[in-house]
């Protein structure tokens, strides 16, 4: 396997109202040992709704500003900010966005890889009012990104 240089100023960018996601390198880039984006956030902006990785780890680092993350099933945010690490395990539910108040800029990696460019691209155009966000719902095993339903009582 050969080293992968990313250069930062070349890559994708999938904007997003007050935000983008920069794809960094999918499965297919790394022989599926990983894959790598950079999200950055607008002011209070949802990152994701509630979701989990059945095969991958998601490992989130921040480079600057402030995210709320729910974690399993807690309906009470955890606060992180620049230079906190959150490592998410196969399973586990979860959601973020930039802190009320702040804007989040963050370097998102999961692994093993998952050819997930795809899954960005049509965020990005849910997030633009172009798809409804239930198109994502055919694609959960293809992304390895299952979303978890509010239960109600």
């Amino acid at each position: 396997m050969e080293p992968l240089i990313s250069r930062g100023d070349d890559a994708e960018r999938v904007t997003l109202p007050g935000g983008a996601f920069h794809l960094l390198a999918d499965a297919s880039h790394t022989h599926g040992v990983l894959g790598a984006n950079r999200l950055t956030l607008g002011v209070g902006a949802s990152g994701a709704k509630k979701h989990y990785h059945a095969k991958s780890t998601e490992l989130f680092y921040v480079l600057d500003g402030e995210l709320d993350f729910l974690l399993g099933d807690g309906d009470t945010p955890t606060r992180v900010s620049r230079g906190d690490l959150v490592v998410i395990p196969p399973g586990l539910a979860h959601a973020f966005g930039a802190a009320p108040g702040s804007t989040a800029d963050l370097l998102a990696v999961l692994t093993p890889g998952v050819e997930r460019f795809g899954y960005f691209r049509q965020l990005g155009r849910i997030q633009r009012g172009e798809a409804e966000f239930e198109s994502l719902h055919a694609d959960q095993d293809r992304y390895d990104v299952h979303f978890v339903t509010p239960q109600r009582s």
